[in-house]
This record gives structure tokens, C-alpha cells and sequence, in this order.
């Protein structure tokens, strides 16, 4: 059942216009640019109007922090590594090229580029847009769980699982930004060293 900023039980219409800006916001942020994090932009794009944003979310914060459970909540699992991957090398190998493929999804690319809208410091973020914090710390949550269980029946250090799963999504993006640049680095060789040295650290 899906409800206004206010509480009020959305209807068939409502659900729609809902609907409809969460997928605004979702290409808006995915296409980049300096008006991509416009919330008035958004609901232009959606044809509605801002009193429309407000009653649906009730202000940009909530808007941003609908977008994101929108994005998880259609997203699929963040990372399912296949059953026959018995090896930590395996896992690990999965694992990478499973958000390698994610990055270039549009929601992955809209939480990027609305996380660098946002304030940098945790603590103004909290401040200034509570729900978005909340629905980005659900987010790697969310990530945490799928990673450890992606590590099930393995013998592998705790502190060092989690030192990796930290790292990991840093490691990406990385990669996947020098993809977009004029390089002559492998990425392929790149991404397989990167497993491998994650594997040694790991066994």
C-alpha cells in the first residue's frame, strides 16, 4: 500500500504520478549533468508540478530518499554469486564482475551522481537530509549482508572479509571511472589482478 508524504492512501492516479517521477529522477540523475540533481527539473520532466513533489515526498529529501529505495527495491540482488563457485577465488571473481556490470545500470548511475550532489560530510548529510542518509546507510546494509553471504561456507578471516568488503566498492568505481577516460591500461588485466590480489589477501 503506498502512501503521501502526509499519510493519505495514494490512489490508482497517484500511484501513477508517483511512478512517474521516481522514473524521472532515476534518468534525470543517471544522465549526469549540472541539472541533474534538480528536483524542480524532475517533476518539469515527469509534467507535474513542485506542490506535486511536495505532497508525494514532501521535500527533496524525501524525494532523494524515495529514489533510492525505488532504485534498490528494482535493482534485484546486489550481488548473487553463482552456487558452483566453490573457491574463494570464485567468489571473489563473481563478485567483481557483478558490480562491473552493475556500474553501468541506470540506477547505479543515478546513486552516483546524486551521491555527489550531496553534502560530502556524513554529519551535514544526517543534518541536512536525514531520510536520504537513512536510505543510503540501508543501501550499504544492504550490500553487507549480500557480501557476507556471498562468503558462506568459506574459511575466511573475518577482519580481513571485512576490510575487503570496504574496499570494494572504491575499487570499482575507480576502474570503472578510468574506463571513461582516454587510457591504455587494460581494465580486463586490471579487473583480474585486482581478483587475484583480493584472493591472496583473503586465503
Amino acid at each position: 500500500m503506498t502512501h503521501s508524504a502526509k499519510g493519505t492512501r495514494l490512489n490508482r492516479k497517484g500511484i501513477q504520478t508517483r511512478q512517474a517521477l521516481l522514473a524521472s529522477a532515476v534518468r534525470r540523475l543517471a544522465a549526469g549533468g549540472p541539472e541533474a540533481a534538480s528536483a524542480n527539473r524532475i517533476a518539469r520532466d515527469a509534467g507535474v508540478t513542485w506542490g506535486t513533489v511536495q505532497h508525494q515526498f514532501g521535500d527533496v529529501d524525501g524525494l532523494w530518499a524515495a529514489v533510492l529505495h525505488h532504485i534498490c527495491d528494482t535493482a534485484g540482488p546486489i550481488v548473487a554469486v553463482p552456487g558452483n563457485a566453490s573457491s574463494v577465488h570464485q567468489r571473489v571473481a563473481g563478485i567483481v564482475e557483478q558490480l562491473w556490470r552493475a556500474l553501468d545500470s541506470p540506477g547505479a548511475l543515478a546513486i552516483q551522481n546524486l551521491r555527489q550532489a550531496l553534502p560530502r560530510q556524513r554529519e551535514r548529510l544526517e543534518a541536512d537530509y536525514p531520510l536520504t542518509a537513512a536510505a543510503i546507510l540501508a543501501w550499504d546494509t544492504g550490500w553487507t549482508e549480500a557480501y557476507e553471504k556471498a562468503f558462506q561456507g568459506l574459511e575466511v578471516d573475518r577482519d580481513r572479509l571485512r576490510r575487503v568488503r570496504a574496499l570494494l566498492p572504491g575499487a570499482m568505481r575507480g576502474l570503472h571511472s578510468e574506463a571513461g577516460l582516454s587510457t591504455y591500461i587494460d581494465l580486463e588485466e586490471a579487473k583480474q589482478g585486482l581478483v587475484e590480489a583480493l584472493t591472496a589477501y583473503l586465503s
